[in-house]
């Protein structure tokens, strides 16, 4: 399978964690369209989100997904990548989409555990447990259609690659 591997899911759900993992055991490059979209615009996402609102930075995020997009590459996606629709089309028709699922509970723990804020900047104003749950609400409906596998992201990332490399058929055919 020479299909890009397209990580989704709420940030705290270990998509770059995971992605970097997954991608060394399969040979393959990893990319995160967060990563990038800093590095092309030379600005956080709290710059860009300041600078030119989240419809702006939403956009960018669009670009920075069909640029790091390619064949054996596995890409960590923006927790918000799923909220257009062409994103979700785009990764389907692409690539295997994997949903990194956990609780809010477990995410603001991990959030708390590994501030960002300069990088992540609150989409509600509320405390991050709230935020969490509120964006999971939103969310979880879009993360479910776009995968084409959902994979426990609360145990240890190893535990989380070994369940993505079970789920794909380039892992069993290896």
């Amino acid at each position: 399978m020479s299909l890009p591997i397209f990580l989704i899911g709420a940030r705290g759900c270990g998509k770059t964690t995971v992605g970097e993992s997954l991608a060394q055991v399969l040979g393959y490059p990893f990319c995160d369209t967060d990563h990038y979209l800093q590095q092309s615009t030379g600005k956080t996402v709290a710059e860009i989100v300041a600078a030119e609102g989240w419809e702006g930075f939403r956009q960018h995020e669009t670009d920075a997904l069909i640029a790091v997009t390619a064949p054996e590459t596995v890409i960590a996606t923006g927790g918000g990548m799923v909220l257009a629709e062409a994103n979700r089309c785009f990764m389907q028709e692409r690539g295997q989409v994997i949903w990194l699922q956990a609780n809010a509970t477990v995410l603001a723990a991990r959030l708390a555990d590994y501030p960002q804020t300069s990088q992540r900047p609150t989409l509600t104003g509320r405390s991050i447990t709230e935020e969490m749950a509120e964006v999971l609400d939103e969310r979880a409906s879009l993360y479910q259609q776009t995968a084409h596998h959902i994979i426990d992201a609360m145990q240890a990332p190893e535990r989380v690659v070994m369940a993505i490399l079970n789920a794909l058929p380039v892992a069993r055919a290896s």
